[in-house]
């Protein structure tokens, strides 16, 4: 069942306290990434998601198959681009050629390179998680409904500001250190916060963001020439369903996460530190209909709450050691309280709060949304 605000400090100071190292000792055995498995998942999902996505255009097949394809492409698609979630979390010497061929393959043709999530890590400091210095939360239950909304509406800008972002500011940055700074700050990171200034980053994060930033901006051409020679001549793959096809994919994807992203917290918190178990009380979990919720929360994001105990846990892991949690952990251990029955239900109960709030009624403006 959620959790209302006013019950967050009750749970707090119930006993006996939820023990880390009891956890830990539960789960100890789940923290090693199975290399074979990322790689697997990852180009299976994304060689489907291919094939689908062209066969939506395909000569010869019906609307309803045409449907169906969209539907396979867009949500593996949205899989695939997930995996940036682990990218943050998995120590930079492992997995470095996943790395690399996830960037080439997923997050530069998706225009979400890996720079753009490195300040995920904000998320998870438990000084930083629910405050300014974090842009991936906003205080949503304590604000008018309207910031759901314009959170939600944003959808449909995203990937057009993806293409604004990587195709027209990035040269700019490559002829103005002012203007490199301020779009590093304010248009460069996977946030939801529209206040949320990055800082700016080392030199050697610095040459690692010009090489992929490049990456986004030479996609962008070779497909604008590839789109105008489709328009123009009727020549090539890229005919004039595309553009219309890639945007609705886009913005199915976005707006999918967007919905992972309401359901994933309890937006409970007003800018204060929180304490740990605060903020696991904050994240919400859904081990129920695994096959369902693992659509729109996959690669291990329906565990939000064990996600936020231990964050280098890697995905694969997740579902067992949940299972052994739920089984070994005292019956009246907070960790329980994060399970929600259905994501329905969490949105509902986010609205409801919203709407019994004295918060701002201001609607805020579009940015990213994160995993």
């Amino acid at each position: 069942m959620p959790i209302a605000p006013s019950k967050i400090a009750a749970a707090t100071d119930h006993r006996p306290e939820f023990s880390l190292a009891q956890a830990r000792s539960i789960v100890g055995e789940f923290f090693r990434p199975v290399e074979w498995i990322y790689w697997t998942d990852f180009l299976v999902s994304w060689s489907v998601a291919v094939i689908a996505f062209g066969l939506v255009r395909g000569p010869g097949i019906d609307w309803p198959w045409r449907v169906v394809c969209f539907l396979v492409s867009s949500l593996l698609m949205y899989r695939c681009g997930l995996f940036i979630h682990e990218l943050m979390h998995i120590p930079e010497e492992k997995l470095r050629s996943f790395r690399v061929v996830w960037n080439l393959l997923c997050g530069i043709p998706f225009l979400i390179p890996s720079f753009v999530y490195y300040t995920h890590v904000d998320h998870h400091r438990r000084k930083h998680y629910g405050t300014k210095e974090d842009g991936e939360y906003l205080p949503l239950s304590n604000r008018s409904p309207w910031w759901i909304v314009g959170y939600f509406a944003q959808s449909f800008v995203i990937p057009i500001l993806a293409i604004v972002r990587f195709g027209i500011l990035t040269p700019l940055t490559w002829l103005s250190t002012p203007t490199r700074d301020w779009v590093h700050r304010h248009a460069s990171s996977m946030i939801i916060d529209p206040m949320y200034l990055r800082p700016l980053p080392t030199k050697q994060t610095l040459r690692i963001i010009r090489w992929q930033e490049l990456g986004c901006f030479l996609f962008i051409v070779v497909m604008s020439i590839g789109v105008f020679r489709g328009l123009a001549y009727g020549t090539g793959r890229l005919g004039p369903w595309f553009l219309p096809h890639a945007y609705a994919t886009g913005v199915f994807v976005v707006t999918i996460n967007a919905l992972r992203t309401l359901g994933a917290h309890r937006w409970l918190n007003n800018g204060g530190e929180m304490s740990f178990v605060e903020q696991m009380l904050d994240s919400v979990t859904y081990d129920r209909r695994p096959l369902l919720t693992g659509l729109w929360a996959p690669v291990g994001l329906r565990f939000h709450a064990l996600h936020h105990i231990f964050p280098s846990m890697p995905y694969h892991a997740m579902a067992e050691a949940h299972r052994r949690l739920m089984r070994d952990l005292p019956s009246d251990s907070p960790y329980r309280k994060t399970v929600s029955t259905s994501l329905w239900n969490e949105l509902s109960a986010l609205w409801r709060r919203a709407k019994g709030s004295v918060g701002s009624t201001t609607s805020p403006t579009a940015h990213p949304a994160s995993p």
